[in-house]
C-alpha cells in the first residue's frame, strides 16, 4: 500500500549509498522519518498499516497485527525508544529501507544529487512509502520501502555533520618560526 508523508523530519538518511546495518545483511538504502505523535498522519499510518495486515492475514490480521505491535514489528516505532539520538523523543518513526536507490528531488521536483548538500538529517521532507507485510522464515511483520524522499524545508540539522566555520581556525599568516615547532 502506497503512502505519502508530508513535512516529516529526516533522520539517519542513506540517500546515496546503499549501507548494511552493524555490518550484517544486504546494503540497502534507507531513512527514519520522525513524526509528532499529534500529526493527524499518524492516523493514516495506522490505517495503511491496518489494511496492509488485513489484506495478508485476513481474519486473523487484528490478532497478529496486535502481537507484532507489542513487539514493535511495525514500520511506525516509538521514538522514546531511541530517546538518545537527536530529535526522537517524544515523537513517532518510520523506519524505511529498499534495495533500490530512492529517488530524490528538491522543492521544484528537480532531481538532487548529494553534493548539493540537501536532503540532510534534521531537515523536513516529503517521503513516498510501499507499506507491505513480511510472513516468512523471519517472521511477521509490516514493513516500509522507501521509493522517494521531496526536501521541503530546513530544519536543524542532528549532529554529527557540518562543515567547519572560519571562525573555528586560527589565523596561520601572523606564525613564527617558533610555532611551528
Amino acid at each position: 500500500m502506497k503512502l505519502k508523508l508530508k513535512k516529516v523530519r529526516l533522520a539517519f538518511p542513506q540517500l546515496w549509498e546503499a549501507k548494511t546495518v552493524n555490518g550484517e545483511g544486504k546494503p540497502a538504502f534507507s531513512a527514519a522519518l520522525l513524526i509528532d505523535p499529534m500529526d493527524p498522519q499518524i492516523a493514516e499510518i495506522n490505517k495503511a498499516i491496518t489494511a496492509t495486515a488485513g489484506a495478508t492475514w485476513g481474519q486473523k490480521a487484528e490478532a497478529i497485527l496486535k502481537q507484532m505491535r507489542a513487539a514493535d514489528k511495525v514500520c511506525l516505532h516509538d521514538g522514546d525508544l531511541k530517546s538518545t539520538y537527536d530529535g526522537f523523543a517524544g515523537m513517532f518513526y518510520i523506519s524505511a529501507r529498499s534495495y533500490t536507490r530512492p529517488s530524490v528531488f528538491d522543492r521544484d521536483k528537480t532531481p538532487l544529487l548529494e553534493a548539493d548538500g540537501k536532503p540532510y538529517a534534521g531537515c523536513y521532507v516529503n517521503a513516498v512509502l510501499e507499506l507491505w507485510a513480511q510472513d516468512n522464515n523471519y517472521g511477521k511483520r509490516i514493513n516500509a520501502s522507501l521509493s522517494g524522499i521531496q526536501f521541503d524545508s530546513d530544519g536543524d540539522s542532528f549532529t554529527g555533520g557540518g562543515s567547519a566555520s572560519e571562525e573555528e581556525f586560527d589565523d596561520l599568516t601572523t606564525t613564527t618560526e617558533e610555532d611551528l615547532i
